[in-house]
């Protein structure tokens, strides 16, 4: 095992004035689902074009100038009396690590994907640096390679910025390396558009937040019992998703590789799992609110998301064909409108900011293929693995983009389980893509 020698953390501020206001986040944002941090990490060759510059100075040096741009990251959040977030734009700054391995990128993996094992030491967690309020918003480490290579790990808190947002600011800071005096995509507040409207009316159906019958913690309880979890990862391919969907009736043949995927993996984790027959098993997923362009303006950095929710029985689930499931997603999804969004704001107000629904047949995935993770350019180049470090529970898996042994690209996908539930996942899932 390798070892990491780190400096002291570092708060970076903004290298020009910024404005000493208040600014007061979205509804969708205040929710209490959303207030915590989140993580992502990339891995970066050495490129020679960028000489022998020190990544960690170069990109402290970037992050100064874009947060002068995205100056609430320096703040701090705050809470009214309502349970409504906001930052209060101090400019204390972010937090910034520089560190060096005695390892090679070429030691961490032939091909690099998660799940990781190691990673607590590219993203130390400062003391004190991790509540939600009166800490900093940001938190950058540069980890050095003996290659010449580097990892970066950015965590954020999620009330700030969804992924879209956050990658839209480390586009912006790989910008700023390059030179450029200001972001391509120059951010955007106005919170006000995602938040309840007065007075605030539901008028959707929100699975998302049902009443739960039991608390988050006693149902980790009933099923932690086991200790001998697993995590695995499993790639998709091309020719693994032309195998899946031989299984999708013919008018379903054009529906995406999302929903051809989630319905694939949501039946065979629910064969996998054996439940009660009449259990009701949950799919959800976030959506990206800005699709609908019309009230979400281009360079929003807040959290526009809404989620999807499928639900069925096991017995359903498990016994009827695929095209089932798969219809399931497409009329979940097809609820979500710009209606829908505004009245996730409305119901959130209404029911107390609320944390979203978790039961024990809940399954959450979040797809950040096609949000840029994998592009990011920081000067040296794409990343080798570029994604979110937090992939997978016993309740969810992340969709990152990955390429296998043979350098094809695709979907890597990780999941959790007791290991006797992870022989019959496998299972299922090998008899799809023989």
């Amino acid at each position: 095992m390798f070892t990491v020698q780190r400096h002291e953390p570092e708060l970076i501020i903004p290298d020009k004035p910024t404005p000493r206001e208040v600014k007061t986040l979205s509804d969708i944002d205040s929710q209490k689902s959303l207030r915590m941090h989140v993580s992502g990490i990339f891995f970066y060759h050495t490129d020679p074009k960028m000489g022998n510059q020190n990544p960690a100075i170069v990109i402290k040096e970037a992050l100064a100038k874009v947060l002068v741009f995205y100056y609430p990251f320096a703040g701090r959040l705050k809470e009214d009396e309502m349970g409504k977030l906001m930052v209060d734009c101090t400019s204390e700054g972010v937090l910034f690590i520089e560190a060096e391995a005695d390892v090679t990128l070429k030691q961490l993996g032939d091909v690099i994907h998660p799940p990781f094992t190691y990673t607590e030491k590219f993203l130390y967690d400062v003391p004190g640096s991790s509540g939600v309020f009166d800490s900093p918003l940001l938190l950058i480490q540069v980890t050095r390679l003996l290659c010449g290579g580097f990892i970066v790990v950015v965590r954020h808190n999620h009330t700030m910025s969804d992924a879209v947002g956050l990658i839209q600011f480390m586009i912006a800071l790989g910008e700023m390396i390059k030179g450029a005096s200001k972001p391509t995509m120059l951010p955007v507040w106005q919170r006000g558009v995602l938040s309840a409207r007065d007075p605030p009316r539901v008028t959707c159906t929100h699975h998302e937040y049902d009443d739960q019958p039991a608390t988050v913690d006693e149902i980790m309880g009933k099923i932690l019992l086991s200790s001998d979890m697993i995590q695995q990862s499993f790639f998709f391919g091309p020719q693994e998703i032309s195998a899946i969907r031989r299984f999708v009736p013919t008018h379903f043949q054009n529906r995406s590789t999302f929903e051809v995927l989630t319905a694939c993996l949501w039946r065979c984790r629910t064969i996998a799992l054996q439940p009660n027959p009449e259990q009701e098993m949950r799919m959800t997923c976030p959506v990206n609110a800005r699709k609908f362009k019309s009230f979400i303006p281009p360079g929003y950095y807040g959290n526009a998301i809404a989620s999807l929710v499928a639900i069925s029985s096991a017995r359903d689930l498990c016994n009827k064909p695929l095209g089932y499931a798969l219809e399931l997603i497409i009329n979940a999804k097809s609820n979500v409108t710009e209606e829908y969004i505004r009245s996730s704001a409305d119901l959130i107000v209404i029911k107390g900011r609320p944390s979203f629904s978790f039961f024990e047949g809940s399954y959450f995935i979040s797809d950040v293929t096609r949000l840029g993770f994998d592009e990011l350019d920081l000067g040296w180049g794409k990343p080798v693995y570029g994604g979110p470090i937090n992939v997978c529970t016993q309740f969810s898996s992340v969709y990152t983009r990955s390429n296998n042994q043979k350098g094809e690209s695709g979907i890597a996908v990780t999941l959790s389980f007791r290991s006797v539930e992870m022989d019959r996942f496998v299972k299922e899932l090998n008899s799809m893509l023989v």
